[in-house]
């Protein structure tokens, strides 16, 4: 799992068909050799900018969409509580 800080919203108004409904967001990671590391990410938990969150990627963040035919790499699994110190 990856820690990250959700900076943005991705509006991709063409893409595939099984990425409709599903909110993409740009995430910069925090923390570790990968921090500064951008990526797209999906966030079915309602998490928003400036959020601190915790990001599952491969196989895990699909089955965490219920369908491992989704092509999803990244996938928000969970929000950090502000009082955890994870920098």
């Amino acid at each position: 799992m990856i820690t990250a800080t959700l900076i943005d919203n991705v509006w991709a108004t063409k893409h595939a068909d099984a990425l409709s409904g599903y909110k993409l967001m740009l995430a910069e990671v925090f923390g570790g050799k990968e921090a500064g590391k951008r990526l797209v990410v999906i966030d079915v938990i309602s998490a928003g900018i400036g959020d601190r969150v915790i990001i599952s990627t491969g196989s895990s963040a699909r089955r965490m969409l219920g369908d491992d035919n989704i092509p999803c790499d990244a996938a928000v699994v969970g929000i950090i509580d502000e009082d955890c110190e994870l920098e």
